[in-house]
């Protein structure tokens, strides 16, 4: 092995609005010389297997300024996202050759990763060459679309943050989601009436019928607020909230007293940069009075804790056993992230959305 295609996704200018893949993305066509390459002190070079599409990337294409958080995409550089890698050439004493790393990856075949040895199996990098046993069981994409952040995101918000009680009704936004389809599925799991909504009837489909949520509807052609009279006529007791604005609004007027409300995303607002235009709750008194718990967070807060530790054990028995279906849209070929990416924000995709790089052999 030595100079291979190195073909990747340039991020050229920051989007007014939706992205367009035509306008602020362009395919490269790099060339890597893996042999040659000179390695710094604890560097890594790895062949991307997988990448996730996730909407948190579209809250990093904006004007460079300083966040720990959510750095900013540059300019003229490949664009970041976290996938699934092997290791191909290595200078860190925790990496060798044919490990199976989890991490923030460049969107592009091959990425040369300058780091520290002791960020290795933390957020930055995961090794997972442990989980090969698990290639017998379960497909390698699910590390990225179930096993890791993804899984970890529904479950460690609906547990740790809304707090389930068999018999209670959760009502998810953006329920075919990559996050709202699995949450549905735990929170049946946990004995909840789940109900969820979508933007297309083949959606609903997948969600009463695939997913067996006890009631789905397509936001698109109800009336919100008349809709969730009928469907939740006890009131909301979680509502797990991924779109914010007008939906965030309506929602709050059928809230329960002492109602539990993860935020996960409010991807309705995601694409206005005018801070004028973006949507104005009006009724967040009612947070007040209805003693509701309205909780932001990031997977990473649950990094390290019980609830980590409890989603493992729980994910991996679901999915064997089949109480928890994984839906993935698999897109084929790392030139093809851009449109993929800009499908998935504007809801034309089901379940998880990831972008296929290449094959993995190594299955020893």
């Amino acid at each position: 092995m030595s100079t291979v295609s190195n073909k990747g996704i340039i991020f050229k200018a920051v989007p007014e609005g939706l992205p367009n893949s035509n306008v602020h993305f362009e395919v490269v066509h790099h060339k890597i010389d893996i042999k040659n390459l000179k390695l710094g002190e604890n560097d890594f070079i790895l062949r991307n297997l997988y990448l996730s599409l996730d909407p948190y990337v579209r809250l990093t294409m904006k004007e460079s300024h300083i966040d720990p958080v959510m750095p900013s995409q540059a300019i003229g550089h490949v664009l970041s996202g976290i996938g699934v890698s092997e290791v191909v050439k290595s200078n860190n004493p925790n990496l060798k050759v044919g490990d199976l790393v989890y991490g923030l990856i460049g969107w592009e075949e091959y990425t040369h990763i300058k780091t520290d040895a002791k960020k290795i199996n933390d957020i930055h990098f995961k090794n997972i060459n442990y989980h090969k046993k698990l290639l017998k069981e379960v497909p390698l994409s699910y590390q990225i679309s179930l096993l890791q952040l993804s899984g970890l995101t529904p479950y460690g918000s609906l547990m740790a943050l809304g707090k389930p009680k068999a018999g209670e009704t959760i009502y998810i936004s953006c329920a075919a989601g990559a996050t709202g389809h699995l949450v549905g599925q735990i929170a049946k799991i946990k004995g909840l009436k789940v109900v969820g909504s979508t933007g297309s009837d083949e959606k609903v489909d997948f969600l009463l019928n695939e997913l067996k949520f006890d009631a789905a509807f397509n936001y698109k052609k109800v009336d919100l607020d008349k809709t969730l009279s009928e469907l939740c006529p006890n009131g909301i007791d979680i509502y797990f909230e991924n779109v914010g604005g007008k939906t965030l609004e309506v929602v709050l007027n059928h809230c329960n007293r002492f109602a539990r409300i993860p935020v996960c995303g409010m991807i309705s607002q995601y694409n206005i940069t005018n801070q004028k235009e973006k949507y104005g709750v009006k009724n967040l008194d009612s947070i007040i009075h209805k003693s509701i718990c309205v909780h932001g967070f990031l997977a990473m807060d649950f990094i390290g804790s019980q609830v980590e530790k409890d989603f493992e054990t729980d994910m991996l028995e679901w999915v064997k056993s089949g109480k928890i279906i994984c839906k993935e849209n698999v897109i084929e070929g790392i030139e093809n992230a851009g449109k993929a990416f800009t499908d998935m924000l504007v809801g034309n995709s089901v379940g998880k959305s990831i972008v296929k790089i290449a094959d993995y052999y190594n299955y020893l």
